[in-house]
């Protein structure tokens, strides 16, 4: 009996390692320099885009043309994951601004996580050092480490199974090399370069970027921050850029809306979390999600989430750290009816009193930041 068990166990591990390698197989891969590099080619850092002031040359310890490469590879790479069907892009998609178009996320096996993969566009630079929907990752590089070897993502039991597989694939090595003057592969070096590839992922030259650096004549509102209050009656008129409605929504945005008191700077977020009640239970008093209380175990924190940026936001449906909003509008509802009632709430959120025409102003607004140069698509050949 014990012999047959056995024997049952070896099969069973055998086909999984013939479904993993055969996974790994239906990527294309090369050993040939040539195809890889013209596959993936060495590409200057791009100029940060009409809207965002600072460049990625100036960051500490700024990402190279070298490690950008590096990490678009292995961004993509579904062979980091236990199983090889999950890479980074799987939850966080180019086409939906890197976030994904489902309430929650799926991992190996189909299993399904609890929250919704936030976008990382513009997080080469943050107010504060909080990643993940709950904070708990404090860099880009931290942040790439947590899916790998988590159970219902990519799978891995610990780190050093991740670099192991890596180091199989000799072809990965000379990169390394170019990237870090050697050829060791270790996790550190792995989620540098993953972090520099996102780090150059830059959304600008929205319309509503453009309206700012280029007013159109008639604007009675240009001052030198972002914009106050309309007087009642006041007319607003189609620009060249933007709508009158996104005119308007800009100055709800700023003024009697407040939204920008979390929704701050050039990337619409203060980097701090914030309860407005999602996934609260008043019958049970509970949250379906603890939050940042998970992490900072203040009860004050409980059922509080990082504000996410608002660039392309359209891409990025359906919203909240749950997915359990479908639509921009349902979004700004929320935050006109002052959230969901809860004792938690956070003191800022409460009810903004807007008409109908002014919700539509506002979601026209949020349109409005749909912004460029961020897009890409997977190498069409990984190293071998």
């Amino acid at each position: 009996m014990l012999r047959r068990l056995c024997v049952m166990f070896l099969l069973l591990a055998g086909m999984g390692l013939m479904q993993t390698m055969a996974r790994a197989e239906s990527l294309r891969t090369s050993g040939d320099p040539q195809v890889l590099n013209r596959a993936n080619p060495l590409k200057p850092l791009p100029k940060s885009p009409l809207g965002i002031s600072r460049q990625l040359s100036e960051l500490p310890h700024a990402p190279t043309p070298q490690t950008v490469r590096l990490g678009r590879w292995l961004y993509f790479d579904a062979r980091l994951s236990a199983d090889g069907t999950i890479s980074c892009a799987t939850c966080h998609r180019s086409e939906n601004a890197f976030s994904e178009p489902t309430p929650v996320s799926t991992g190996i096996h189909g299993q399904k996580g609890g929250r919704k993969a936030p976008s990382f566009l513009n997080q080469a630079w943050t107010l504060y050092p909080h990643f993940f929907w709950d904070g708990r990752a404090g860099s880009l590089e931290e942040q790439a480490k947590g899916p790998m070897i988590n159970p219902i993502e990519m799978g891995n039991p610990n780190h050093d199974a991740v670099v192991a597989r890596l180091r199989t694939f000799r072809s990965y090595a000379p990169y390394f090399d170019e990237a870090f003057g050697d050829e060791r592969i270790d996790i550190d070096r792995v989620v540098k370069a993953i972090a520099d590839y996102e780090r150059t992922r830059l959304s600008g030259n929205s319309a509503w970027d453009r309206w700012r650096a280029e007013p159109d004549s008639d604007d009675d509102t240009q001052d030198e921050g972002y914009g106050d209050d309309k007087p009642a009656g006041k007319s607003y008129t189609d620009g060249k850029y933007v709508s009158a409605e996104v005119k308007r929504g800009h100055d709800l945005f700023f003024g009697k809306a407040a939204c920008n008191q979390c929704h701050l700077g050039e990337n619409f977020t203060d980097s701090l979390f914030h309860n407005l009640g999602v996934g609260y239970d008043p019958g049970t008093d509970t949250f379906a999600d603890e939050g940042r209380y998970a992490v900072s175990r203040k009860v004050a924190d409980l059922g509080a989430f990082k504000t996410p940026g608002l660039r392309n936001l359209q891409e990025r449906a359906p919203y909240m750290h749950d997915g359990s909003l479908k639509t921009l509008r349902e979004v700004v509802e929320l935050y006109n009816k002052g959230g969901v009632a809860n004792p938690m709430l956070s003191p800022k959120i409460k009810p903004l009193k807007l008409t109908g025409q002014e919700i539509d102003a506002l979601v026209a607004f949020l349109k409005a930041l749909e912004g460029e140069g961020f897009e890409d698509t997977p190498p069409a050949v990984f190293p071998r």
